[in-house]
Parts: C-alpha cells; sequence; structure tokens
C-alpha cells in the first residue's frame, strides 16, 4: 500500500491556501470557544459534525471541535467515519493508502488500527469512494487545527448496518487516546421551517440514543446509528452543542440543508 490521498475539496468547500485556511478555522473556533457555555466540561471521546463547505456549516462544526482542547495532547487517533456521497460502495471502505494530504499538511493513517479491522467482512477498500469525498476531507483542517500529533483511520461508508458500523468502532474504540469523529448532515434541500421541524426531531432522536435515523433526516445516518449503538454500550451522554441550516448562515430559505454539532461524554463522570 502506497501514496497520498490528495486534496479534492480545497479551493471549494474550504480554502486551498494554507494561510487562509489556517486564519479561517482559527476564527471559527475562536468563535465557537467564545459560546462554549453549552460544551461539555470535559473532552468528548465521539462528536457529530458538519460536512458543508465552511461557509455553510463550518461555525457549526467548529463549537464540536472546540470542545477537544482539553484533549489536544491526549488523542493520538482519530477514527472518521462519513458517508460516500459519489461511489456507491458495500460495507465500509478504506482508502488503500498510507497518508490523507490537506493545505495544512499530511496525516498518516494508522496501520495498526486499520490492520484489527481488516478481517471484518463490511470492511473493504475502495481508493475511488474517498477520491472525490467531501465528508471526510473537510474535517481534517479542524483535526489538525485542534490536535496534536494524531493518526487517522478514514472509512467511507456506503451499503452497511447500524450493526456493521458499530462493530468496526467497537475494535477501534481504545481509551482517551482514540477520538470518533462522525460527519454527517442533517435533512436536505426542504423549505425553512419544514427542516426546522424534522431537524429538531434527529437531534432529539440522538440525544435519546436512539439508533433509527433514515438518511432523510441525516445524509450519515448510518454512521450515526452505528455510534448510538456503541454509545449506549459504553455508557456515552450525548451533548448538543448548536444548530442550523444553510437558511441560517449563507443560503436561501426554500431549500435548505440541516446542520448539528454533537459531543459524546462519559455519563457518570458528568453526572458527578
Amino acid at each position: 500500500m502506497v501514496g497520498v490521498r490528495e486534496p479534492a475539496v480545497a479551493g471549494a468547500f474550504y480554502p486551498a491556501s494554507a494561510a487562509v485556511l489556517t486564519d479561517t478555522v482559527t476564527a471559527l473556533l475562536a468563535d465557537a470557544a467564545a459560546a462554549r457555555q453549552a460544551a461539555p466540561a470535559i473532552a468528548p471521546k465521539a462528536i457529530i459534525v458538519p460536512h458543508a463547505g465552511y461557509i455553510y456549516s463550518g461555525s457549526t462544526a467548529a463549537l464540536a471541535y472546540a470542545a477537544l482542547s482539553a484533549a489536544r495532547k491526549t488523542i493520538q487517533r482519530v477514527v472518521l467515519l462519513g458517508p460516500v456521497h459519489r461511489v456507491p460502495v458495500c460495507g465500509l471502505a478504506l482508502p488503500g493508502v498510507e497518508r490523507f494530504a490537506t493545505p495544512l499538511g499530511d496525516i498518516a493513517l494508522d496501520q495498526a488500527a486499520i490492520a484489527r479491522i481488516r478481517h471484518l467482512r463490511q470492511v473493504v477498500n475502495s481508493a475511488p469512494a474517498h477520491a472525490r469525498e467531501h465528508a471526510l476531507e473537510v474535517q481534517l483542517p479542524f483535526l489538525q487545527a485542534v490536535l496534536d500529533d494524531f493518526t487517522l483511520v478514514p472509512l467511507a461508508v456506503g451499503d452497511a448496518s447500524a450493526a456493521d458500523v458499530a462493530q468496526v468502532l467497537e475494535l477501534l474504540w481504545g481509551g482517551p487516546e482514540t477520538l470518533i469523529v462522525i460527519s454527517s448532515d442533517l435533512s436536505h434541500f426542504l423549505p425553512y421551517p419544514a427542516a426546522q421541524q424534522i431537524d429538531r426531531a434527529t437531534a432529539q432522536d440522538i440525544l435519546e440514543l436512539n439508533p433509527t435515523i433514515t438518511h432523510a433526516q441525516a445524509c450519515g445516518g448510518t454512521p450515526v446509528n452505528g455510534l448510538l449503538l456503541a454509545a449506549r454500550r459504553h455508557g456515552l451522554r450525548p451533548h448538543l452543542l448548536g444548530q442550523c441550516n444553510s437558511g441560517d448562515t449563507a443560503g436561501d430559505k426554500q431549500r435548505v440543508v440541516g446542520y448539528a454539532a454533537f459531543a459524546f461524554t462519559q455519563a457518570q463522570t458528568d453526572d458527578r
């Protein structure tokens, strides 16, 4: 296995210039940190973040990434899952490369962690599924900004079950050195009032750890549901950090896309 997965949406979903990208992410994180009254007091084990262009959903995603500040030096591995948008996949696809590149530098894949899941029937290799996929890529500059050195396990999720995802997460769960990131937007292309109603219900399902999210509710419904199954098993408590849609940020209100950020922490720690 050789090669680097080059950025596909730099200059479209986020700035292609390293300097401009750094300034953009820094500003989004600073604004999020200033609004941290809703954030958990401890660093999360897992987060759910949107994956639209930064002008649309960057402010919402930043709310979850700002919550990682306390674990900057602790987190050494990121397990990143998101849906496929361009190339169909049966199962959860690895990219078959050694590194992912962004304008901020390269990120090494965690080959030891990947070896732990290769034997699973639902884990496949598909470089095409990753080549143009934005759902995972847009998360990387945020991770590079908020963490020190870390390795990556990127999985593009296609035709799979929530149980398939949960099984993979279980093998990669680890301890505080491992962060799980689920990349998902909410409803798509509905009028503003309808989107608000549906997205509120979806957020409530996530807060209740109800693993029945449909793809109409969230494009990343399968990895979200897999996380919810794993969160139940591990006693995680979800927090809604922020929610909006493209009509609130940079789009019209006739056909909006919904966004939300969630953090999952250990319930027994929170409730002391």
